[in-house]
């Protein structure tokens, strides 16, 4: 059977934390293979990660943390990978991330790679290090070949696999597989996959995110109009075709971005006979 993973963010109020914390309850059925937890830039949440990391390792699951580096002193990520290491964090996911607005362009990184590269120096083989990859194209890349070449540097610096950023054009990733086999690079890449529940917050994540939505999905999402069932059953319909299309085209797992909610992904599990 094919291994999932579930990633969450960090509640900001404590009814998002029991919401999570009953949401979770619901997806262990699913027997993830580990749960990550989004990281804000510059350090903004760490706190707010971390205390969620603790809290999935306490309920006996695996835990992975977001680790982004932009606006960082190798000080400071120093300290933190040690306060992980101490909570019994064996997984990261290793990410530049985005700096926030009035931040600054301090730190001591600039890409993903390095810090991969200074997890490694750092800490040996403590850590399972995941990065990042983008199918369809980094939204800041200058062209899709140095795209390649930045998740090449990535694996190179030391990243054990990767999860891809949440596409619906199953070709696209692929594409993306082949194209990174051919520079010898043969970790496993693991397909994001983002439920369709919500179509305005689907599309103003994906205008953000640089993620294509086909033209044929963002038009019969729009012409549902607020019909919120209508939404949620062709969702299930195009995210579950997707996910078997991969499933027989080789992916070696599904990494499914949860929303802080159970429902949706239950049910895509259900159909793929997982539950």
């Amino acid at each position: 059977m094919l291994p999932i993973s579930l990633e969450f963010f960090p509640p900001k109020t404590a009814e998002g934390s029991e919401k999570l914390r009953a949401a979770r309850q619901q997806l262990y059925a699913l027997q993830p293979e580990f749960c990550s937890v989004t990281y804000g830039a510059g350090g903004s949440t760490h706190a707010g990660t971390f205390a969620t990391v603790a809290e999935i390792l306490g309920e006996g699951r695996e835990a992975a943390s977001h680790f982004s580096c932009i606006g960082a002193t190798r000080s400071r990520v120093r300290d933190q990978l040690a306060q992980l290491k101490a909570m019994g964090v064996k997984r990261l996911v290793a990410l530049r991330g985005d700096l926030p607005s009035g931040y600054g362009s301090g730190g001591e990184f600039q890409y993903a790679s390095e810090l991969v590269e200074f997890i490694r120096a750092e800490t040996g083989q403590a850590f399972r290090i995941e990065v990042a990859c983008y199918p369809e194209v980094h939204p800041q890349a200058k062209t899709p070949q140095s795209d390649v070449e930045a998740f090449v540097r990535k694996v190179r610096a030391g990243a054990d696999s990767a999860i891809t950023q949440y596409f619906y054009n199953a070709d696209s990733y692929f594409r993306f597989v082949d194209e990174v086999r051919k520079h010898g690079v043969d970790v496993p890449i693991v397909p994001g996959i983002m439920p369709i529940t919500n179509s305005s917050q689907l599309l103003r994540f994906s205008d953000a995110s640089g993620a294509e939505i086909p033209r044929w999905i963002r038009l019969r999402l729009q012409s549902f109009g607020d019909d919120t069932q209508s939404i949620k059953a062709f969702g299930q319909e195009v995210v579950g075709d997707l996910c078997q299309r991969l499933e027989r085209g080789g992916a070696p797992g599904l990494h499914f971005y949860t929303m802080n909610q159970s429902a949706a992904t239950l049910a895509l599990c259900e159909a793929l006979g997982r539950c």
